[in-house]
């Protein structure tokens, strides 16, 4: 089980709860602290004791394996899997270079030793500074509020306004800094995934570059080189854009703090002061109590916020009856009586202000009027899953697939607002969408795409409703690709039968648009990234929903890239298609229809690509969905998956129209060379990165594959992979 994620409306709670939720992070990043500091110091010794080499490797080595990774939320990515699993395997080859007696390093400190110094003085340094301020400022409140709650109901009305005014200006710079410090604690847990595990991989990849004795075991490392690199690259895309939705919300709490703070009609819970009266003495202690609507049960916990730890035992008793206490029947304001049933005696409790009273009064039906606390509901979708919608999408899809399939960023750069409104509002309109050109240069390729996702956005509840999102996301946290696969084929049918429809009609035209990546750059995982928080948008926006953006996007993926299985065949009960024996002949997922998916075989960082080679490598790797594009694969004759050519716009829809030429003939003993990165999925075939050179090329008897030698080694390789030299 990873950390807790910290959500920014628990900052305003400020309950026991949160606070050992945020110790546990501040007592991970104090171990990564102590541990980037030993490994800056080992690293310093490996460089400085050439003849002591073996032994600082040892104690290097030694020190990678025994840290673990701490992952925010409750499953892992595969690339979280194996970047958490990147030190052990550091650790391995360390230990395996220890005979090795001599080394020459090089560039060790500026590749090694100055990112790791780097991220802790700009990282951990920066979260430490923050909880100063933030321990700081904790204090500050509770003095203020303590005093200002000590206040004479019999002062002045106008002192007591500035009183109030005083002290809500230092909760809400309290409630400012308790933001930013959840925000930077958060982001330096992600952060150090990739910042303090690609220093170590470059280290190692200069200790290869340079050692001679190093060759062949650098040579058997490069398998997992390749996963770990893409892994890195693959999570830290999920980091910028998990970022900025995380620093969004967080300017969204502190614009509306009122709007985003947790209230629950069930629960009602916060910090109550409680009349104790001790020999002839009443005083006033600090509790945070809890009370559940449905058993009526009101629990009280003596709580310390400056100390951080629970003074006393918690304590709770069932409401019987909740009474407001007037003003002149005690000097303290804010006040109400509760008697419990299984409590003698009456408690007079204090309440933070008027409205923290006025809640606790409602939560507990006292006898107060009843406030509203209902929010203003907000606006619902303009547009339904209805004959006009449809009618709509379709004719927006047929626009892009016949005049801007192949324009760059497709999908990914947006349209003015108002013309996307326009657009939408007249092609919608019974009255005017029969005047709608969208074949006309007046509605640029973008301003289309963006009223597709416009549209997707406006309705009620998202496409794949909020019912199944939970389901997808588990879904696509199984442990394994095909196990996603079966689980999503399965829940998609559980949809209703209009929003089924319409992910049908989407997922085709995306699988056709990522079919086409090499002209517009729009991979599979980049159509994932776009559409992944539209078609599954969580119901209630927290830290922890969009930590879940990156599993999100893993099943639009997978949508795509099995478009035909998951809407054409039924789920087959405890299993895939009846037609896929996955199990029994891992082999045939590849050669039954289709040529190797992109998602599984992104690019590798390690590549540095030619002039020509740029444009195609820009986002990741070749995705053939062109026979699921098509209304009727089965009518042509495949041989070479990168070869598509149509002839016109309306070849989308007869497959009779396409052209699909034949590869050049394969001559036996021919050199090939990789275009992209790829992973093995059986082991027969090959891994290998972008820039790779074959030997001995030549067909193989599984089509869409070829078979060539790497290392010594002969394997199958993905024929649309590779151009021969």
């Amino acid at each position: 089980m990873g950390l807790p994620a910290l959500e920014f409306s628990d900052c305003y709670l400020d309950s026991p709860q949160f606070r050992d939720r945020l110790k546990s992070h501040e007592l991970e990043l104090d171990k990564t602290n102590k541990f980037i500091k030993e490994l800056i110091k080992d690293g310093k010794a490996l460089i400085q004791a050439l003849k002591n080499l073996s032994t600082a490797k040892r104690k290097f080595a030694e020190s990678l394996n025994e840290f673990k990774f701490q992952c925010i939320g409750d499953a892992e990515t595969d690339d979280e899997i194996c970047i958490a699993k990147s030190l052990q395997e550091f650790a391995g080859v360390l230990q395996n270079l220890e005979d090795e007696r001599t080394r020459m390093i090089e560039n060790a400190n500026d590749v090694l030793i100055m990112p790791l110094e780097r991220f802790r003085k700009e990282q951990i340094s920066a979260a430490k500074e923050a909880k100063k301020k933030y321990d700081k400022e904790t204090e500050k409140y509770c003095a203020a509020l303590e005093k200002h709650l000590s206040l004479s109901a019999k002062k002045k009305e106008a002192h007591l306004h500035e009183a109030d005014s005083q002290v809500d200006h230092v909760r809400q710079h309290f409630y400012e800094v308790s933001l930013e410090y959840v925000f930077k604690v958060q982001e330096v847990q992600e952060r150090k995934m990739f910042d303090f595990v690609e220093p170590l991989l470059a280290f190692l990849q200069g200790l290869f570059t340079y050692y001679h004795h190093g060759y062949e075991l650098a040579k058997d490392f490069n398998h997992f080189k390749t996963d770990l690199t893409i892994s890195i690259q693959n999570t830290r895309n999920r980091f910028e854009s998990t970022r900025s939705e995380v620093e969004c919300l967080m300017r969204k709490m502190k614009e509306n703090p009122h709007e985003h703070k947790s209230i629950s009609h069930d629960t009602m819970e916060g910090y109550l002061f409680v009349q104790e009266k001790r020999s002839f003495v009443s005083t006033w202690v600090k509790y945070y109590c809890t009370y559940h609507r449905e058993p009526k049960r009101v629990t009280m916990v003596l709580f310390d916020q400056k100390s951080g730890g629970k003074v006393g035992e918690e304590e709770s008793f069932t409401l019987k009856s909740c009474t407001r206490r007037k003003t002149d029947s005690i000097e303290k304001r804010f006040c109400f009586d509760v008697e419990g049933v299984d409590r003698s005696g009456v408690i007079t409790m204090q309440a933070l202000s008027e409205e923290d009273r006025r809640l606790w009064m409602e939560a507990m039906d006292g006898r107060e009027p009843v406030y509203n606390l209902n929010r203003d509901s907000q606006s619902e979708g303009m547009v339904q899953l209805d004959v006009v919608g449809f009618n709509v999408v379709k004719k927006l899809i047929y626009a892009v697939e016949t005049r801007g399939i192949d324009e760059q960023g497709l999908y990914r750069i947006v349209g003015v607002n108002s013309r996307v409104q326009n657009l939408l509002g007249l092609a919608m309109d019974p009255k005017t969408c029969a005047d709608v050109e969208l074949d006309s240069t007046e509605w640029e390729i973008k301003t289309i795409t963006s009223a597709i996702k416009f549209y997707l956005r406006m309705l009620p509840a998202p496409l794949m409703t909020y019912q199944y999102q939970r389901s997808f996301i588990k879904a696509a946290k199984r442990d394994n690709q095909e196990a996603r696969i079966t689980e999503i084929h399965r829940i998609v049918h559980w949809l209703p039968e209009k929003n089924r429809q319409m992910l049908d009609l989407l997922t085709k035209h995306l699988a056709n648009v990522a079919s086409h990546h090499q002209q517009n750059l729009m991979t599979v995982a980049n159509l994932g990234v776009v559409f992944g928080p539209t078609l599954l948008r969580p119901q209630e926006e927290t830290v922890a929903a969009i930590m879940d953006i990156k599993f999100q996007n893993i099943v639009v993926e997978i949508l795509i890239e099995n478009h035909e299985r998951i809407f054409k065949d039924m789920p087959v009960p405890g299993g895939g298609p009846a037609n896929l024996q996955l199990n029994l002949q891992p082999r045939r997922r590849s050669t039954e229809s289709k040529a190797p998916s992109c998602s599984e075989r992104p690019l590798t960082l390690f590549h540095t690509p030619t002039h020509s080679q740029k444009v195609e490598e820009r986002n990741s790797v070749v995705v053939n969905s062109t026979l699921e594009s098509l209304s009727s694969p089965s009518s042509l004759s495949l041989s070479s998956p990168s070869s598509l050519s149509l002839s016109s716009p309306s070849s989308l829809s007869s497959p009779s129209s396409l052209s699909l030429s034949s590869p050049s003939s394969l001559i036996p003993g021919r050199q090939a060379r990789a275009l992209y990165a790829c992973k093995a999925e059986h082991h027969s075939e090959l891994s290998f990165i972008a820039g790779t050179t074959f030997e001995n090329v030549h067909s193989s008897r599984e089509p869409g594959w070829l078979e060539g030698t790497l290392d010594g080694r002969t394997g199958l390789i993905p024929e649309n992979y590779v151009e021969f030299v």
